[in-house]
């Protein structure tokens, strides 16, 4: 199985350095929707869709407005996961299960352009998204994004553990290697998604954090982000203790595991473009690079 990253909705807040640390100003930044595609012999899997078709075409619908003021997200057919899994030569109807790390709109948008797939997601998190009530709830959710889903898997934490975190294990109709880490704070069902591969684990922390600085040891979040992630949290003791147990993961377990997050473009872009396609430990034992699968007509 391949892992394949995709940027599915860029996001263009205000606040240049404030919000990247980088772009002088403050003017709009781009932060990314990071999501994966893996490849199984069983079909295709999304970890996160980001925004979906009908997002684009029909943003006063779906999207609350004021996500999108604060967001400004771009509405680009062409960074739907559709698209650029047609773009890929893949068929979007092999999508046979979504995965999720939480059910904010820009994590879950893309669910209904894939109506076959199975969604697996924490219950609570679920539940929270259905209840929809609070203003902030409101905000982060959108129900129109959620009707189309037929198939839901919903999940709770257990006795299990992960380098110290609660997870849930077996997932139904997926590989062994495919694990949801429990990472509450940023939303009342927030999870990870771990997959092991033949070089270690990947770690998909969703937003548990924004910034690859707050995964130093010696923490630092541009202040914009860091006022986003207290405006969008429902619990900040938690939200702040796994940060740290991610910081600490990253930091001591960097040779087992690869941490990163939804919307750091630096993380994305270094991901992305390393060249590397990981193949998952159940089947072929290989690390392919994409000249490697250039020589063998497979890129």
């Amino acid at each position: 199985m391949r892992i394949h990253h995709l940027n599915c909705a860029t996001l263009r807040p205000l606040g240049g350095y404030l919000m990247d640390g980088m772009t002088p100003g403050i003017g709009p930044v781009n932060l990314v929707c990071h999501t994966l595609l893996i490849e199984s012999s069983d079909g295709l899997i999304l970890v996160d869709t980001g925004l979906g078709i009908s997002d684009v075409l029909k943003p006063q619908e779906r999207i609350n407005p004021i996500f999108r003021k604060l967001f400004r997200p771009r509405l680009d057919f062409k960074e739907t996961a559709y698209h650029q899994i047609e773009l890929m030569g893949l068929n979007p109807m092999d999508v046979k299960h979504i995965i999720l790390t939480h059910l904010d709109l820009d994590h879950a948008g893309g669910i209904d352009d894939f109506p076959n797939a199975r969604v697996h997601v924490m219950n609570v998190e679920r539940q929270a998204a259905l209840k929809n009530k609070s203003i902030l709830s409101r905000t982060r959710y959108s129900p129109k994004q959620l009707t189309r889903a037929r198939f839901w898997n919903t999940y709770y934490p257990g006795k299990d553990r992960w380098y110290g975190f609660q997870c849930v294990r077996n997932l139904e109709g997926l590989p062994p290697e495919i694990l949801l880490i429990s990472l509450l704070g940023h939303s009342h069902g927030h999870a990870g998604v771990a997959i092991e591969t033949d070089r270690g684990w990947l770690l998909h922390a969703g937003s548990a954090y924004y910034y690859r600085g707050e995964l130093d040891k010696e923490y630092h979040c541009p202040p914009g982000l860091m006022a986003i992630q207290k405006m969008m949290e429902v619990n900040r003791d938690l939200r702040l203790m796994n940060q740290d147990r991610l910081r600490h993961l990253a930091n001591y377990y960097a040779h087992e595991v690869t941490v990163f997050s939804s919307h750091d473009p630096i993380e994305y872009l270094s991901l992305r473009e390393s060249g590397e396609i990981y193949v998952l430990s159940e089947s072929m034992k290989h690390n392919y690079t994409v000249d490697d699968l250039s020589s063998m007509g497979l890129s």
